[in-house]
């Protein structure tokens, strides 16, 4: 990936559950289905489409900053990991 696409950090992975393979971001920025997004930690680092996402198991199209939100993802993250638009 390169680092010219990883300027622009929107939120942190705070918790991750695998069985259903959803990320809690915390947000720093906004986001809405369809964007673009880099997830990059020391052993993660791949790149999605945001098809699906929710605030309190509620479906959401956007979600702003200061925001924590339930994100399907397609690769196991880590607590910690920083999400990317890009």
């Amino acid at each position: 990936m390169s680092e010219q696409r990883m300027k622009n950090p929107i939120g942190k992975v705070t918790n991750y559950y695998s069985k259903i393979n959803v990320a809690v971001i915390e947000l720093s920025g906004p986001l809405k289905q369809g964007d673009e997004i880099a997830i990059k930690g020391a052993t993660t680092e791949f790149t999605q489409t945001v098809e699906s996402m929710q605030i309190e198991r509620k479906n959401i199209e956007s979600a702003q900053a200061g925001q924590a939100i339930g994100l399907k993802v397609k690769e196991r993250v880590r607590i910690g990991d920083t999400v990317y638009r890009i």
